[in-house]
């Protein structure tokens, strides 16, 4: 599987969502579709996206959408989302496994091991492995790189959320490396807009490269595309009408130190990586 380097650049990931019901609008498994369609209209996505630039390819079959800010969403067992994650996993890591990374997005420890046998290299866990540690076994035995999210239910944050985040991200980092998973392997992530006010996120993206030293110069993964609280600083833009904030806030988390941006418009946000990238890292 491709290795990342820190350091050399700002990595781009691009999602596809494998549900019905992405806050976004762009879930592929629209109610009457098969697995075979699903899959290839999987495939054309991530030809697209490797065509653009990305190096990274974040398969999820849940949606995370945060309940606090987008209302109630029905669970998926581990079997459901495995059925539906698992064919496209597999048919995006044959067509492009040589040159990108493919990313499973699940807090279900049987999702990722299925992921990982089908060829993924990258566990994303929402959860940090907090609510099944599984997923750090699951990495740790397949020599997975791990990223752990900070996340909770609400935005209260008495203790302040900076402080939070940075505890909350420690005591993941901390206990992966318990369970096995290589300090080389790990990629935090500070969970922009989950649990989160929009005040709490533009803390969090003000201090971001003091975030990255406080975790001691871990591998940083930002996920701030068409989310909610930029469709609030342009005054209720929706979702796909984002493009121009979610490309002012990467490559502002580029300059703070950012090593991976999560993204949903590829080829838009490869432009303002490429140029960003071009002034910080040169």
């Amino acid at each position: 599987m491709p290795e990342l380097r820190w350091g050399a650049k700002t990595y781009l990931m691009g999602i596809i969502n494998i549900t019905p019901d992405s806050f976004s609008g762009d879930g592929l498994a629209a109610k009457g579709r098969d697995i075979g369609t699903i899959v290839k209209a999987a495939l054309r996505r991530a030809r697209g996206f490797v065509e653009a630039g990305a190096e990274i390819i974040d398969v999820g079959a849940e949606s995370t959408r945060p309940r606090d800010a987008y209302g109630e969403r029905p669970e998926v067992d581990a079997a459901t989302e495995a059925s539906l994650a698992m064919p496209v996993v597999r048919a995006i890591v044959e067509a492009f496994g040589a040159s990108v990374l493919v990313s499973i997005d699940t807090s279900k420890a049987s999702v990722a091991r299925g992921a990982l046998d089908a060829g993924a290299g990258m566990v994303n866990d929402v959860w940090a492995a907090q609510r099944d540690p599984g997923t750090a076994d699951a990495a740790a035995d397949a020599g997975a790189y791990l990223v752990l999210m900070h996340n909770q239910t609400g935005p209260d944050y008495p203790d302040g959320v900076f402080e939070t985040v940075v505890r909350y991200l420690e005591d993941a980092t901390g206990a992966a490396i318990a369970r096995g998973v290589p300090r080389d392997r790990l990629i935090v992530d500070p969970g922009i807009g989950f649990g989160k006010g929009t005040q709490d996120n533009l803390e969090l993206l003000h201090r971001l490269g003091e975030l990255k030293a406080k975790l001691g110069g871990l591998p940083l993964l930002v996920g701030t595309s068409r989310k909610r609280f930029i469709g609030e600083l342009l005054g209720g833009a929706g979702p796909n009408d984002r493009i121009e904030g979610s490309g002012a806030s990467v490559a502002l988390a580029i300059a703070a130190g950012a090593d991976v941006i999560r993204v949903h418009d590829v080829a838009e946000i490869d432009r303002t990586r490429r140029v960003a990238d071009a002034i910080v890292r040169r």
